[in-house]
C-alpha cells in the first residue's frame, strides 16, 4: 500500500465536500488527476471507496474507514510539523510528560515553571489523561515521564515502570459552609451518597472513581441485607472546572468531591469548606513515574531531578 499525503488529503477533501470537483480544487490538482488517484487507491486496496451519484459521491464502508485513518495520519503529520518547527525556532529538546487531572491542573504548573525559566530552549509537552493511561503511555514509549495518582498505602502497578512518591493528593468532600455535615472532622462516602451532587464530566477519571465506589457501597449494602440511603450518586450538574463546582456547592446546588489542592484555591471565594474523606481510596498519593530501565534524555533526566527536589519537604 503506497498512499502519499496528497492521496490522503484528497480523500478527506472528497468526504468533506461531497464532490470530486470541489475536492480537486481544494487539493490544487485537476479533476482528471483526482479521479486517477482515487482509482489508484481503490486498485491497491481491492475495494470500492466511493459510490458515484448524480450530485456527488458517497463513501462506502471501506471509504469511511479509510477516511478515519486518513484524518488521523494528517493530524499526526501536522503535529510533527509543529514539533519540528519548534526546533527550527531555536528549541533544543522536547520532553513529553503525562499526568492525571489533579497533577496537570493543580500541581505541575507551579512545579515546572522555575525549571522552564532556567531552560528556555526546552519544550515541554503536557498531556492530561487517567492514571492508568499515564502508566500505559510510559510502557509504550508515548511519553518520557508521568505523574499518576494511586492509593497512599500502595504503589501503582509496577510492571514495566518505576514509581516513587511525589506529593500527597487527598480527596475531600466539598460542602457549603452551613451544610449540616460541614462541621464534621471527617466523612466517608457512605455519609454523602444520599445528597444531591455536582461533579466533573462523567467520563473523567475522578468521576468514574466516585461512581465505582458508590456502586461498591450499594452492592455491599445489598449483600448485608441493609439499606444504603440514596444508592447511586444523584449527579445534578457536570462541569469540567473545579472553580465552577465550588461555586455551585457554595450556592447549595449540591456537594462534590475534589482534590484538596483544588478546593484550597477556591474555598474562600466560593463559601465552601473541605472535609477530609476517611475512605482508603481517597487518601491518594501522586507518584512520579518513568519506564523501567529507560535511558532518559538529558533534559528529561534534569526535569525528573527537578521535580524530585521541588517536592522535598512538601506534605
Amino acid at each position: 500500500m503506497r498512499f502519499d499525503l496528497t492521496d490522503l488529503q484528497l480523500f478527506v477533501h472528497i468526504l468533506d465536500s461531497g464532490t470530486m470537483t470541489a475536492a480537486a480544487a481544494l487539493s490544487h490538482i485537476t479533476l482528471a488527476s483526482a479521479s486517477e488517484r482515487v482509482r489508484g487507491m481503490e486498485s491497491q486496496l481491492g475495494c470500492v471507496l466511493l459510490t458515484r451519484q448524480a450530485r456527488g459521491v458517497q463513501p462506502t464502508a471501506a471509504g469511511h474507514t479509510l477516511g478515519q485513518h486518513a484524518r488521523q495520519v494528517l493530524r499526526q503529520m501536522q503535529s510533527l510539523r509543529g514539533a519540528m518547527g519548534d526546533f527550527g525556532s531555536g528549541l533544543a529538546a522536547q520532553v513529553r510528560l503525562r499526568g492525571n487531572t489533579s497533577a496537570i491542573r493543580e500541581h505541575l504548573p507551579l512545579a515546572i515553571s522555575g525549571f522552564l525559566q532556567q531552560h528556555p530552549q526546552l519544550a515541554l509537552e503536557l498531556q492530561e489523561c487517567p492514571s492508568t493511561e499515564v502508566l500505559d503511555g510510559l510502557r509504550q514509549g508515548l511519553c518520557d515521564l508521568g505523574v499518576a495518582a494511586w492509593d497512599a498505602d500502595r504503589p501503582p502497578p509496577l510492571t514495566g515502570v518505576d514509581c516513587s512518591p511525589w506529593r500527597s493528593d487527598p480527596l475531600v468532600a466539598v460542602l457549603a459552609a452551613d451544610h449540616a455535615l460541614a462541621a464534621r472532622a471527617s466523612l466517608a462516602l457512605a455519609d454523602l451518597v444520599h445528597e444531591n451532587w455536582v461533579g466533573l464530566p462523567r467520563d473523567s477519571a475522578l468521576q468514574q472513581l466516585l461512581f465505582k465506589q458508590a456502586l461498591r457501597l450499594e452492592k455491599a449494602a445489598a449483600a448485608n441485607q441493609t439499606h444504603l440511603m440514596g444508592g447511586a450518586l444523584h449527579l445534578r450538574v457536570q462541569l469540567p472546572h473545579p472553580e465552577g463546582l465550588c461555586q455551585l456547592v457554595g450556592q447549595k446546588v449540591g456537594i462534590c468531591v475534589l482534590p484538596a489542592a483544588a478546593v484550597r484555591r477556591h474555598a474562600a471565594a466560593t463559601g465552601v469548606v473541605a472535609v477530609p474523606l476517611v475512605d482508603t481510596w481517597a487518601r491518594r498519593q501522586l507518584w512520579l513515574c518513568m519506564a523501567k530501565n529507560s535511558a532518559l534524555s538529558g533534559p528529561a533526566g534534569k526535569l525528573l531531578a527537578h521535580l524530585h527536589s521541588e517536592s522535598a519537604g512538601r506534605p
